[in-house]
């Protein structure tokens, strides 16, 4: 079958992908997007805009994403489900196909008691799993989720899901990702990595189960700029495991810039080699620029 997208043609043809965050402004500016796409464009090959991050309004994944394909670059549209119901979810899919957007990653996304309107109402119509199921029965069977024909053409998708080696409890993370995958998630992009050993341990039950064969498994990868972001990262961002040994060597480090940045490089060539791993995500909060650097020191370059 011909691949949907670059992304999955990658994939598909066993090439080891690379992949990159683009995070959208507290405004209408485009040129906040277009800035961080020129610093990134031929590092990566297709780059998630995210939608409304830790519940907090910025401009929309599907706005980014039609920048990002205006100036030929493939954007990878995220789609959470705490803010639209299964209507306006199957409709921004038809907008997105009818504009060349071919990749989608389905989150459930973080209640919005954490973000910056900590009063609205959350909608979770559906989650990520009831979303990928919509989806692909749209892609493939030509049906609406109440199982109405699309009359006027299929969506074309790449089906993306989240997975997070480091929940609890631990057991419940392979069934989690053996429902996405059952659901119809065509890739996996992970949680950041910095607990290298536990991941391992996580893939070994991934490829115990036959998982890695069923889909392409994306490793999460995020530069620790400062002592003060290995801390949050740490102490306040739930779902992240930092190892006591990275904590030390951040607050140790003379340099922390380029400490974070060893970590990274070493995380990613370890990576690079994990039976199972088809590729890295790599999500550089407010540290873009380092993204390119880092593609080029691990061997990922050119794309």
């Amino acid at each position: 079958m011909t691949a949907r997208s670059n992304l999955e043609q990658i994939l598909n043809d066993g090439r080891f992908a690379v992949t990159a965050e683009i995070g959208p402004p507290k405004g209408a500016d485009p040129q906040k997007i277009q800035n961080k796409a020129i610093l990134l464009r031929g590092y990566a090959d297709a780059f998630n805009v995210t939608d409304n991050q830790t519940a907090v309004v910025r401009m929309s994944s599907f706005a980014g994403c039609c920048l990002l394909h205006q100036m030929n670059m493939e954007p990878i549209l995220q789609m959470t489900c705490r803010d639209k119901n299964r209507i306006a979810l199957q409709s921004e899919i038809l907008g997105a196909s009818a504009l060349d957007i071919r990749n989608v990653l389905c989150l459930t996304g973080d209640h919005q008691s954490f973000g910056n309107h900590p009063c609205a109402k959350g909608v979770y119509d559906i989650d990520s799993i009831q979303l990928i199921q919509i989806i692909k029965q749209m892609r493939d069977d030509g049906l609406f989720q109440n199982g109405e024909v699309i009359p006027a053409g299929k969506p074309i998708m790449f089906i993306g899901a989240a997975a997070n080696p480091y929940s609890e409890p631990y057991e419940l993370t392979i069934d989690r990702l053996e429902k996405k995958i059952l659901a119809g998630a065509d890739f996996i992009q992970t949680q950041s990595v910095f607990n290298v050993d536990h991941f391992l341990g996580w893939m070994d039950d991934v490829r115990s189960r036959g998982l890695d064969k069923k889909t392409h498994i994306l490793a999460g990868v995020t530069p620790l700029k400062s002592k003060k972001m290995t801390e949050r990262m740490k102490y306040h961002v739930p779902g992240v495991d930092v190892p006591d040994e990275i904590e030390q060597r951040m607050n140790n480090a003379s340099d922390e810039k380029k400490e974070g940045y060893d970590i990274a490089l070493d995380t990613m060539k370890q990576l690079k080699v994990v039976k199972g791993v088809h590729g890295v995500h790599i999500t550089a909060l407010f540290w873009e620029e380092i993204t390119p650097v880092l593609v080029k020191e691990s061997g990922l370059h050119p794309r």
